[in-house]
């Protein structure tokens, strides 16, 4: 069975409103501070999607139950969008990280750069070639 897209604008004001537990008028606020930006019909009317509703749901837990301000609120929200890119960004070098052994070069720059398995090295990229391999020690080392 096919996951629904949950960024995919489907819901009315009215419709994200009452999924939110909120008044519409309090989507049109959030809107205009710029917790909740949906996105626009060609007319202008809003449209939510999946998780612009969980992010209402969550706007209205932080403020009702943990007291926190819409400015606070705003500022958490920039903070998590920040830790999602950072983590994505994670997830795709982290197999380039792999535990084998790796090449680098040092760029014109003085830069290590690294160099893809089965990719040569022009003059301009690099002067020196460096095999790096990681060494574990063994535990009568300790």
């Amino acid at each position: 069975m096919e996951q629904p897209d949950v960024d995919e604008p489907v819901f009315l004001i009215s419709a994200a409103a009452e999924l939110a537990g909120m008044h519409a008028q309090t989507l049109r606020q959030y809107d205009r501070l710029g917790l909740v930006v949906p996105r626009r019909r060609p007319g202008g009317g809003r449209r939510y999607s999946l998780r612009d509703v969980a992010t209402l749901r969550e706007i209205q837990r932080m403020s009702q139950d943990e007291g926190i301000n819409l400015a606070g609120i705003a500022r958490i929200l920039t903070l998590q969008k920040q830790v999602d890119r950072l983590q994505d960004e994670v997830r795709k070098l982290r197999p380039r990280a792999d535990t084998g052994s790796r090449v680098f070069t040092s760029g014109p720059s003085g830069s290590v750069v690294i160099v893809e398995r089965g990719r040569r090295v022009s003059r301009d990229e690099g002067r020196a070639l460096v095999l790096w391999s990681a060494r574990r020690e063994s535990p009568a080392e300790d």
